[in-house]
């Protein structure tokens, strides 16, 4: 538990910096919290929303991304595609986010409509790391009658798992373009490495 990436920089990420100033993961994506969290997604059991985001409170840094944000400051679930959400019927890190908030009592707003999904994708699952990439291009956008809301201001993007961060360093990469200062990724499960 407690995963964290930071200042110590893979030779990948050395020679080409993610658009993320850091990212926190709560766990491993493995047994049994893989079976755990596609429960959670994939069955529509909302109540683990609680339990994950106060697990992720107890992993080591992430209590301190949420102690320092300030008002203005926002954190953002990762948007679906309108066909998923239907499909699906929740979006896992809106409700991550939002128990976040209740459970940090934070000055930040949740905010589950400033970035947004605005091309349908294939799932990131059944892809390569160079085929995510090439997935996810041009899929997120900021709301543009929101743009001014960004500019220099802290930034938590929440998913429920990070694989290869394509969707991820993609969607930050649309806030710092919008002129976010600061972009955190708070992660419920990280894979490993390949």
């Amino acid at each position: 538990m407690g995963l964290r990436t930071g200042p110590q920089l893979c030779g990948a990420c050395a020679t080409q910096p993610p658009p993320l100033d850091s990212a926190v993961a709560g766990v491993h994506y493995a047994y049994p919290w893989s079976t755990l969290i596609a429960g959670y997604k994939f069955g529509g059991q909302h109540g683990w929303a609680g339990f994950f985001a106060g697990l992720l409170l107890q992993s080591p840094g992430t209590a301190e991304v949420f102690a320092g944000l300030a008002p203005g400051d926002c954190f953002l679930p990762m948007p679906l595609a309108a066909q998923r959400l239907q499909t699906r019927g929740f979006n896992q890190a809106w409700e991550l986010c939002t128990e976040l908030a209740r459970q940090t009592r934070t000055p930040a707003r949740a905010d589950a409509r400033l970035l947004l999904r605005v091309r349908h994708t294939r799932p990131q699952s059944q892809l390569k790391r160079k085929e995510r990439l090439a997935n996810v291009k041009g899929a997120f956008q900021v709301d543009p009658l929101r743009v001014a809301e960004l500019r220099g201001r802290r930034v938590v993007l929440v998913d429920d798992v990070m694989t290869s961060g394509a969707s991820i360093y993609t969607a930050a990469q649309v806030l710092r373009d919008a002129g976010a200062a600061h972009v955190t990724a708070v992660v419920l499960a990280r894979t490993a490495p390949a």
